[in-house]
């Protein structure tokens, strides 16, 4: 199986990270971008999904989509464009990159201690299965979308694939 594939089925992008570097550093960047795609379209199919059964249940908005959408877009996003614009341009030094990359592994473990220690089990177990079904069918288009976009980009550029 091409290494790029490790970004589909490794859900941690720390993980998938680990596992493309294994074969190759050129295949640890391109399991990363692939990994980084696919985390950036999650929010968009969640969006999706979450407007299909708010008009399946007869629910209007109150307010337009294009004001619902920026609410719920992770603003995050745009500074990790940014940042990666900059550093594409050579903005920072390579000693700056390295800082921002440490401070954004810090950035991730607070984050994620910050989620673990709200998670309330019991709530959760109030909420049923149909959070989990409505997450799960995300995470699939997610899959198939990434997939096709990799399938897409190894047909248009085959050489890129046989060479990580």
């Amino acid at each position: 199986m091409p290494r790029i594939y490790t970004s589909l089925y490794i859900d941690n992008t720390a993980e998938v990270t680990a596992a493309g570097n294994l074969y190759s550093e050129e295949a640890g960047k391109w399991a990363v971008l692939a990994k980084t795609a696919r985390n950036a379209t999650i929010g968009f199919v969640v969006l999706g999904v979450a407007l299909y059964f708010a008009a399946a249940a007869g629910r209007r908005l109150e307010r337009s989509r294009a004001s619902l959408v920026w609410s719920k877009f992770p603003k995050f996003v745009l500074g990790f464009l940014a940042l990666s614009a900059l550093a594409s341009a050579h903005v920072f030094t390579p000693r700056q990159v390295t800082d921002l990359a440490n401070l954004s592994r810090w950035a991730f473990l607070l984050t994620f201690a910050g989620v673990g220690l709200q998670t309330n089990f019991t709530e959760l177990r109030r909420q049923g299965l149909r959070p989990l079904v409505v997450g799960a069918i995300g995470e699939v288009a997610i899959a198939l979308v990434t997939l096709g976009m990799v399938v897409g980009a190894a047909a248009l550029f085959p050489d890129l694939l046989a060479r990580g």
